[in-house]
């Protein structure tokens, strides 16, 4: 017999206890301490919209999963859109707010979003978990519940207990056979691999160095530093949310910087532009950039080719670089299918959504299936 408890927390359950549930190859955002620094320094909860609901499965008084859960008011953050079902929602009369949301805060990284104890079957606690969720969604009158970046194994699981399946797009660099940076290159046309290397050449011509930083570089200053950085880039755009804060990198880069790999580009030994890199097993995930100064290419440097390059000479097998951007497809990173899952309460909206998607679905493996873009 399972029981579904609601955390208000991640430190509702130890960390170790916690961190016992994950496997090798699961994203460092679902690590205890990684989820503990966002509600410490205030990212989440209070009135930021993301209110800590964390799911757990216990048989008796043993944990047998967790998954990381949050109370929404609105749609911010989540990096799987939903406005539009919102607005549908709000003309027909039919509440959209608070929606459960089984995430990790801000970040559109795969990987596993229930996590559960070796030596149970994932598959099955999965549904166990699945169920309960909805049961739990029923009683307490929240719209409905989203899976937002599992696993496909893991998504395919949650569609059979009821959750439709969503699919989106990332462009994702994957190493294959490729040793070195001409290998990478081999892979296109001689156009291109002309303009790739003329791209790749443009920060040295500006006296600009690039490097990922060890640990012990992560000074006070440094993350001061990129901090500033990654508002520049939030405050660009109307759109743009500071979800993040400085006491958030205060914290990950005391308490988290095994799994940092940040990237600094220096012009006369001054920071001017930088890149949020964290790696765990053999993959690096892009996450955050930004820029004092305007050069060319450097954005393509700092958070595509000097990635590429730290994936070949540390032994890493793909890069994830974070959401969006036809762009990348040109530049070694190819179209990869993101998931999510999604229960709504309302039938008549369920259904409504469903058929949506059911389109989409096909829309996005026709486009992951083309061709490449021309130059």
């Amino acid at each position: 017999m399972y029981e579904l408890r609601i955390l208000p927390r991640v430190r509702d359950v130890p960390r170790e206890a916690w961190d016992a549930l994950l496997r090798p190859d699961s994203s460092p955002f679902v690590e205890w301490t990684w989820l503990d620094c966002l509600e410490e320094a205030g990212c989440v909860g209070g009135s930021t919209g993301w209110t800590p609901l964390h799911l757990s499965l216990y048989r008796g008084e043993t944990l047998v999963a967790v998954a990381p859960a949050y109370a929404k008011e609105n749609s911010e953050g989540e990096f799987v859109f939903d406005w539009s079902w919102a607005e549908a929602s709000a003309r027909a009369g039919i509440p959209y707010y608070p929606k459960l949301i089984v995430a990790v805060p801000f970040t559109p990284a795969t990987g596993d979003r229930a996590l559960v104890a070796p030596g149970e079957d994932r598959a099955e606690v999965t549904r166990v978990l699945a169920g309960a969720v909805r049961q739990w969604a029923e009683t307490t009158g929240v719209s409905g519940a989203h899976v937002l970046f599992p696993s496909e194994a893991e998504s395919a699981v949650w569609s059979e207990a009821g959750f439709v399946p969503r699919f989106g797009v990332q462009y994702h660099w994957r190493r294959g056979d490729d040793v070195t940076w001409d290998d990478c290159l081999a892979r296109f046309n001689a156009k291109r691999r002309h303009a790739l290397r003329r791209e790749a050449a443009q920060p040295a011509k500006d006296g600009v160095t690039i490097e990922t930083l060890r640990p012990e570089a992560l000074t006070p200053e440094v993350v001061r530093e990129m901090y500033a950085l990654y508002t520049t880039t939030v405050d660009k755009f109307s759109w743009g949310r500071r979800y993040l804060n400085l006491r958030f990198f205060e914290l990950v880069a005391a308490r988290f910087r095994e799994r940092l790999a940040w990237v600094v580009a220096r012009r006369e030994g001054r920071i001017v532009a930088g890149a949020f890199n964290v790696q765990r097993g053999r993959v690096l995930y892009g996450r955050y950039w930004g820029s004092h100064v305007e050069m060319p290419f450097l954005h393509f440097n700092v958070c595509y080719y000097h990635g590429i390059r730290h994936c070949l000479e540390a032994g890493l097998d793909v890069f994830e670089p974070g959401a969006g951007g036809e762009h990348k497809r040109v530049r070694g990173f190819d179209p990869t299918i993101t998931r999510s899952n999604h229960w709504i309460a309302h039938p008549g909206l369920r259904r409504a959504i469903g058929e949506f998607l059911e389109r989409e679905r096909e829309a996005i493996t026709r486009h992951v299936a083309g061709g490449e873009p021309e130059d």
